[in-house]
């Protein structure tokens, strides 16, 4: 019974983002308590409290694609278009030109930047002033979107369904991604 509702929430995510959650069913068909325990960082990943969509995104962008140049991405973009990210400031994190962010999404991709690259002290610098912005609420919901959000795309690939990069879209148009934007 509950594989069913499993399986049917699973589709109804599948049609909703236009996202194949085929790594998702092996992980249930596999172990049903490993995809539960799995399915729990989502939670972590949504974690947003105290810290503008903008920088929240933009960190979650970031940190998307230092895994992940394709499906995954765009299932974020996805996400913050559906939370009213504006195409313009989505575009420009993609493309990871900072100039043309907004200044709360710029600090957000600037900061996961720094925390994804080990800058420790461009990162005590930038934790500093997210601290200053949005307290330690915001500091932790950047902290904890940045973790989980690499693990979704790792997982994909460590079970081979990583393939080929492929064009992300924003508002129905293809949009560049700097490869800069992406850490390995």
């Amino acid at each position: 019974m509950l594989g069913w509702l499993v399986r049917r929430q699973m589709t109804r995510f599948e049609r909703d983002f236009d996202y194949d959650l085929s790594y998702a069913r092996d992980i249930y068909d596999a172990s049903p308590r490993a995809f539960f325990r799995f399915s729990r960082i989502t939670g972590l990943a949504a974690h947003c409290e105290g810290v503008p969509r903008e920088a929240w995104f933009a960190a979650k962008i970031a940190a998307t694609l230092a895994e992940d140049c394709g499906p995954c991405t765009q299932l974020v973009v996805a996400m913050a278009e559906r939370e009213g990210v504006t195409p313009n400031a989505l575009r420009a994190i993609l493309a990871g030109d900072q100039s043309a962010m907004p200044p709360d999404a710029a600090l957000g991709f600037r900061f996961a930047r720094s925390v994804l690259e080990r800058d420790i002290a461009e990162g005590d610098r930038l934790r500093c002033e997210v601290v200053s912005r949005w307290g330690k609420k915001g500091l932790v919901s950047l902290a904890l979107t940045i973790a989980a959000s690499r693990v979704f795309p790792s997982v994909k690939y460590a079970l081979g369904h990583g393939h080929a990069c492929v064009r992300v879209s924003v508002a129905g148009a293809d949009t560049r991604v700097s490869r800069q934007t992406s850490t390995v």
